[in-house]
């Protein structure tokens, strides 16, 4: 088996299907998966849940709603409907799997909208977003997890780039609807990092703890250039010291985007992550 608290996120091994992402981290010894909402629409919400329900997987969290920067009109309408409708398969996912499973839907914020330099602007419509999705979020008791990202990605994919901006905005809700994630691949250069991760362990805000690795030259598509943990330079014994020390008790994820990954034998690449989580994470826990 698996360490206990390890969660294979289903990114990690993007070309299987539904079916075939719960047998391999199951058959591979895990006890937690994290889904994406691509598979799970693939097979229809209801199959799904009874998919995740025979799997006697635990679901760690839901990736991914946000996209919140466009400005008013159609395209942040559909937006907006778009992560209600996220919130309603995350809780279907998350009632279908084992016992300790957490109905965390991550968001990634959204870049800047094209011929936009209106930084400032954008990261208040993210918070304006997450206000209007709060109520519906809480009545279907899931919680809202936002992601900050590396700056690398800003101007394309997220305008929350450091822990700190994430809690600005998640401490403006409860903290049972809204919370953040801690990623190391994302938040490992931040000097203040550590002071971040205890800020949002006193409020209860850590929704989801994250793992993989950084490494360079990066690639030419910066979004694969996740690693194995291990592989890179993260010292992961700090942030998965202040992770512990601010009471997170969930499951830990390993989410890595890196094309030569997708391309291994989804088994193979299940094993070698249990393997380097129990090399470099697990001796922090």
């Amino acid at each position: 088996m698996t360490h206990p608290r390890l969660s294979l996120n289903q990114a990690t091994i993007k070309y299987a299907d539904l079916s075939t992402a719960l047998r391999v981290t199951s058959d591979a010894g895990y006890r937690s998966i994290g889904l994406w909402r691509e598979p799970v629409q693939e097979v229809g919400l209801d199959a799904a849940a009874a998919m995740i329900r025979d799997s006697g997987l635990r679901v760690s969290s839901m990736c991914r709603g946000g996209f919140f920067t466009p400005l008013e009109g159609p395209e942040r309408r559909r937006a907006i409907d778009d992560n209600k409708a996220a919130i309603d398969e995350t809780a279907a996912a998350a009632d279908a799997g084992a016992e300790g499973s957490r109905a965390v839907l991550v968001l990634v914020a959204g870049g800047l909208p094209d011929g936009s330099r209106d930084l400032i602007s954008a990261r208040e419509r993210v918070g304006d977003a997450v206000a209007e999705l709060v109520d519906h979020a809480t009545a279907s008791g899931v919680q809202l997890a936002i992601e900050p990202l590396h700056p690398m990605y800003a101007s394309d994919r997220a305008v929350v780039s450091t822990l700190g901006q994430a809690l600005d905005i998640a401490e403006q809700f409860p903290a049972e609807a809204v919370g953040v994630v801690v990623d190391t691949f994302h938040i490992w250069w931040d000097p203040d990092v550590l002071t971040q991760i205890a800020r949002a362990g006193a409020g209860g805000r850590i929704a989801s703890y994250q793992v993989c690795d950084w490494a360079t030259p990066l690639p030419a598509d910066v979004l694969l250039s996740r690693h194995y943990p291990g592989d890179g330079v993260i010292d992961f014994a700090p942030m998965t010291r202040a992770v512990l020390d601010a009471r997170y008790t969930g499951d830990i994820e390993v989410e890595i985007f890196n094309q030569q990954i997708w391309d291994t034998d989804a088994a193979t690449a299940a094993a070698r992550t249990a393997a380097a989580f129990d090399t470099a994470v697990a001796p922090h826990l």
